[in-house]
């Protein structure tokens, strides 16, 4: 089962994707005004039973970003041991891993542009798999991890490269600029951790793979993850955590290989989908 937010005639919706086209939930869920909302309110796994013997209410949508109000993005960086040998230092592991934050309105949805500034041209491309919570916790061990896991998407982590630089300690504005990643198509529900431990992630880029690489060799595994984050912060049902992308993004070419309008960049995991967007320079 796949759930995302898209519009139609106009109108947002949640609902369900088939292959004939969109149901939509909305009027299922009339306490809730979004797919977040659905899923901060505990009511994710309610969505499969209101699907049953629904016809199709679209066959014509546009996604929008699966969960566009999203309150808390926590993006977890240099996580695969042949992204960590990019670096000078990245000989060892480090010690604990590296957060930033990220902020809906930098994201689009799934067979939406990528939007470049005029500012900077350095816009690449990050596959990553990204978890959405459905069990508020705090001081979460790893045995319990993934319990709290309501639905897992994918994730474009579009950076601007050269604003990652602008400081010494911080990665923020690089990673910010509105409509520069996607996350999507939809949420798929978590029932399997098979789901994670198995998961194969590969990007293309105009049809040639660029990352390839299997979740098992995280240097920080999805367990440890949820453990780390809710040591300090009590984790709530919608969060979503980007929990890291293989080497081979278009900075680490010689020369970079950055994204340009007419390019198109697929994310895909099998179980989960494919992710795909487009490339668009911004009107300014």
């Amino acid at each position: 089962m796949r759930f995302a937010t898209y519009t139609a005639n106009g109108k947002t919706y949640f609902g369900a994707i088939t292959d004939e086209g969109a149901i939509a939930l909305n009027g299922d869920f009339p306490d809730y005004g979004s797919l977040y909302e659905v899923v901060a309110a505990g009511a994710f796994s309610q969505l499969a039973a209101a699907v049953d013997g629904k016809p199709v209410t679209h066959t014509e949508f546009t996604y929008e970003m699966v969960m566009p109000d999203v309150r808390r993005i926590l993006c977890v960086g240099v996580n695969f041991p042949d992204r960590n040998a990019e670096y000078k230092d990245g000989s060892a592991q480090p010690k604990y891993m590296s957060l930033f934050p990220r902020f809906a309105s930098g994201f689009t949805g799934h067979d939406r542009p990528l939007i470049r500034p005029p500012e900077n041209h350095t816009l690449d491309y990050e596959g990553e798999v990204a978890i959405v919570i459905g069990k508020a916790g705090r001081r979460i061990s790893q045995d319990d991890a993934y319990d709290h896991i309501a639905a897992l998407t994918l994730c474009n982590e579009g950076t601007i490269r050269d604003w990652v630089r602008h400081a010494k300690f911080n990665v923020t504005q690089g990673k910010n600029w509105d409509h520069s990643g996607a996350i999507g198509p939809w949420l798929v529900p978590f029932t399997d951790a098979a789901q994670l431990d198995d998961a194969r992630i590969q990007t293309h880029v105009n049809g040639e793979l660029r990352q390839d690489d299997t979740l098992n060799r995280m240097m920080f595994p999805i367990r440890r993850e949820i453990e780390y984050i809710s040591t300090f912060m009590t984790l709530q049902p919608g969060d979503i955590i980007v929990t890291g992308t293989p080497t081979g993004a278009g900075a680490r070419f010689d020369p970079p290989k950055y994204l340009a309008p007419g390019d198109v960049v697929e994310v895909s995991v099998e179980g989960i989908g494919t992710l795909r967007n487009t490339i668009e320079d911004e009107q300014v």
